[in-house]
């Protein structure tokens, strides 16, 4: 065989190759759940002290309010998923939607203004984390089904008249297409949404930047294993372009230090937001950890918000 041959073949294997195989590293790193341990329920990131404060609180709120809880549980395209509903006796209830790598233990932290408003409040183990079954993660495209069917639940089987969303992260795309949906009940009301982005590429980009990671190829094959195995077109697809499809009130909360999802990207998706909307901006605070910096003003804000609305 001819020499240059040889070098094609050496460049193709040990300069080529390694970027899709590294790449689907990455994606299953951040994307699949590899095993029952990955994403369960304990604190996600023990060793970062606002973090693990979050996740304290949260628990402490489970334990003080755990006499009106009780389990509960669906299927959703075939999959078995498990949540946690509290009775205050409403026929309103908030289903919290978490973000990635959290379990219904996280969305705990998120209760307390809820429970003010006198709303019974959902919390659940997302598709592929706690003890939720599932393994890939869709970013929303398929996610968004399972709130479909939680509201179901929460609407045959307790009885609510209405029911609104508070997503955190990628839970507020998730609650997001849910509301866009065109097969969305009209009992589903309203959300919250913090730290909302244009896409999951804008926000996987924005993570490689504040880790001073080059964007490519890492963006490029780690958005196509996405559609490859969800289906998903997080490059071409997000709540930037689903937003004006939204026909119900929405509050977005934001950080003006929030690097992951930045200020100017959420102010994009609010200016194309045909529906009743609102935008709070706060000054402090780390990507999902707006609330932990400013409590009672957070609090506030959402009961302003739904206690002005007609639900």
């Amino acid at each position: 065989m001819p020499f240059w041959i040889w070098i094609i073949i050496a460049i193709i294997v040990f300069g080529v190759l390694p970027l899709p195989i590294l790449g689907f590293y990455l994606y299953a790193v951040l994307l699949v759940r590899t095993s029952k341990k990955k994403w369960g329920r304990e604190c996600s990131i023990p060793d970062d002290e606002e973090y693990k404060r979050m996740f304290d609180i949260g628990i402490a709120w489970d334990e003080k309010y755990a006499s009106y809880k009780q389990p509960v549980e669906i299927v959703s395209d075939g999959f078995k998923l498990v949540g946690e509903y509290y009775d205050f006796g409403s026929d309103i209830s908030v289903i919290i939607i978490a973000g990635r790598m959290e379990s219904l233990l996280y969305s705990y932290y998120f209760a307390e203004p809820y429970r003010r408003l006198g709303y019974n409040i959902l919390v659940i183990d997302n598709r592929a984390h706690g003890l939720s079954e599932g393994r890939f993660l869709s970013l929303g495209f398929k996610e968004y089904r399972d709130i479909l069917r939680w509201g179901e639940l929460l609407h045959d089987r307790f009885h609510q008249k209405s029911i609104v969303l508070h997503g955190i992260c990628i839970g507020s795309s998730v609650g997001l297409f849910a509301l866009c949906a065109p097969e969305c009940p009209e009992y589903f009301k309203g959300m919250v949404a913090e730290g909302m982005y244009t896409t999951f590429c804008d926000s996987f980009v924005n993570h490689l930047i504040d880790g001073s990671h080059k964007k490519e190829p890492a963006t490029f094959f780690v958005m196509h294993y996405i559609k490859l195995f969800t289906g998903a077109d997080v490059v071409h697809d997000g709540p930037l372009y689903r937003i004006d499809q939204l026909r119900k009130p929405i509050l977005f909360i934001h950080s003006r230090e929030d690097v992951f999802s930045l200020p100017e990207e959420v102010q994009r998706v609010y200016d194309r937001c045909q529906s009743e909307k609102k935008l709070v901006w706060f000054d402090k605070g780390a990507h999902s950890r707006v609330r932990i910096n400013a409590p009672e003003r957070y609090d506030e804000t959402v009961i302003d918000f739904f206690n002005h609305l007609d639900i």
